[in-house]
């Protein structure tokens, strides 16, 4: 029989947990080895939990904003700062241990299971971030992270303070069993976010059922090991808020699928025909049927419109491909444009697209409209897919294999492309075109970053490839396409700029055997070159491997 709780004296704070001392044994429902044995394990799962939180925030800041090192940067050092700060607050919740732990749990589950839903809702309806939302991304991103962090680093000392009450023992011993079950709880969360949690149920879903997790035990642990601590207002006040979080996470989950519907039309419009997210990315088509026109989009970013694509492939495959050209390898351009740029040549006879996502192939191959578009250029059997990173097949690539090699790639702004801008990745090229074979370079928009432009020129002659440059515009400054990361933002790039590299620097010409492009001439390929030498920031240091510079 559980004796009455003697009065709390003057002053002292409300017991919601009862009047009982942080010095005070819990009083267990099993033995205290069990207890023990309960505790840590919720904190493995916390652990994990936490995690796929942070990841999570990582992985969704990087798909909406951009430059994964940046995002990762200011989402974990905020994220551990906050923590730190979080353990300072939780001090005067331990004489509450098991409330404060309950109610903390509850809360991290809404805060972090709803996150990613609420971060890709205001992307969605808020536009492109212009105007009043120009920080919008980076503000959101920073306030959850800090949210989060709180939240996480309140966990320690309660879930110090009840595992000392469980069973006492010498403070060390007592922290490396909490912090033994956290690490391995992370290393099971960080390895089911990419593993599980991302590609079968995706980023949205995927931090929905981690908070419900999260709550559920929570929420467990709390009432049902710690129950006896508790008053009975405080019990119930626990059960409640677990039963609104959990009500809430359940209806999200529901939703999710309709609510994606609809936040990818607010991006997309309303003509979305095709959105996958293959191994590697999120593709979505739009158009291309009833007059409408024709865009492919990569994880949100716009990459082809039909209305002015062509502009950018001619600027980019042709001046290249005057001179030999039997063999050529396409780095990037899984959408087949270049391709059937490099098809129009006579004399071709072996063409290697080494894309990363073999997906994005396949669709450019099978879907009517991209395969029309490309003009079936994956039906020619001359053309192959190398599938896999372009750095790791070049070098197992013989010397000498290529008389020319087209660069199709996002710009070195993404850090996905940044290693494929390197001074180490053009000395591999270097090695594998053949002595008079030449290179053409995809460097990002001439006028909006011109620095990382004549970056990537450094970068080449530091290689041993001198380059010229040279600038076309787009049609349509309001809708350029093409690899670069902001073409689909107000106020972006007004075209394209290009390098054409080789052992002795080219000049960029038109290959007068080969059929007359659509949208470039002689006269404005040599505008553009003198164009972009204007603009030349000379002494720019080269990108390497372990000093990137973009």
């Amino acid at each position: 029989m559980i004796e009455p709780h003697a009065p709390a004296p003057p002053g002292s704070p409300p017991s919601w947990g009862g009047p009982r001392g942080p010095e005070a044994p819990a009083r267990l429902p099993v033995r205290p080895a069990i207890g023990r044995f309960l505790v840590l394990a919720g904190v493995f799962v916390c652990a994990a939990c936490g995690l796929v939180y942070e990841l999570e925030l990582v992985a969704l800041a990087s798909y909406l904003i951009g430059d994964s090192v940046t995002q990762a940067s200011v989402v974990l050092s905020v994220m551990v700062f906050a923590m730190g700060i979080g353990s300072l607050a939780a001090k005067r919740l331990r004489g509450l241990a098991a409330a404060g732990f309950g109610a903390l749990e509850a809360a991290l589950a809404l805060v972090g299971g709803s996150s990613a839903m609420l971060l890709y809702a205001v992307f969605a309806w808020t536009g492109d971030w212009g105007g009043l939302w120009a920080d919008g991304p980076r503000v959101l991103l920073v306030a959850f992270s800090l949210a989060i962090g709180v939240l996480i680093g309140a966990e320690v000392p309660l879930l110090m303070e009840l595992i000392q009450r469980v069973r006492r023992q010498d403070p060390g011993g007592a922290v490396a069993d909490l912090f033994a079950a956290d690490y391995v709880g992370a290393l099971v969360g960080g390895l089911a976010f990419p593993f599980v949690l991302l590609p079968f149920l995706g980023q949205l879903t995927g931090a929905l059922l981690t908070g419900t997790v999260n709550a559920v035990v929570g929420a467990a642990l709390v009432l049902g090991l710690f129950r006896r601590d508790l008053t009975r207002r405080a019990r119930w006040l626990l059960l409640t808020a677990n039963a609104v979080v959990l009500a809430l996470l359940a209806t999200a989950t529901v939703l999710a699928d309709d609510f994606e519907r609809a936040a990818r039309q607010a991006v997309y419009g309303q003509d979305v025909r095709v959105a996958v997210r293959t191994d590697v990315q999120e593709v979505v088509l739009t158009g291309d049927t009833d007059g409408r026109p024709l865009r492919l989009f990569l994880d949100g970013r716009l990459r082809v419109r039909d209305s002015d694509e062509r502009r950018y492939h001619e600027a980019l495959v042709h001046p290249a491909m005057n001179g030999p050209h039997a063999r050529v390898l396409i780095l990037g351009g899984g959408d087949g444009l270049a391709a059937r740029e490099v098809l129009r040549h006579p004399g071709v006879r072996r063409v290697d697209v080494a894309e990363a996502d073999p997906g994005l192939a396949r669709l450019a191959r099978h879907d009517p409209g991209l395969s029309t578009l490309n003009e079936h250029a994956y039906g020619d059997a001359r053309v192959r897919v190398l599938a896999g990173d372009a750095f790791h097949r070049l070098r197992s690539t013989p010397s000498a294999s290529y008389d020319v090699v087209i660069s199709d790639l996002p710009d070195p702004g993404i850090t996905a492309s940044t290693k494929l801008y390197s001074q180490e990745f053009y000395g591999l090229l270097r090695r594998v075109l053949a002595p008079d074979g030449r290179l053409a370079v995809h460097a990002g928009p001439l006028a909006a970053r011109p620095r990382a432009f004549w970056t990537v020129d450094a970068t080449l002659r530091a290689a041993g490839l001198p380059a010229v440059a040279y600038h076309v515009g787009a049609r349509d400054p309001g809708s350029a396409s093409g690899p670069d990361r902001a073409a689909a933002r107000p106020g972006a790039p007004r075209g394209w700029g290009f390098l054409l590299a080789a052992r002795t620097a080219p000049t960029p010409r038109l290959d007068p055997a080969a059929p007359r492009p659509r949208t470039l001439t002689p006269g404005s390929l040599a505008r553009g070159t003198r164009d972009a030498a204007r603009t030349r920031i000379p002494g720019l240091p080269p990108s390497t491997l372990v000093h990137p510079r973009y």
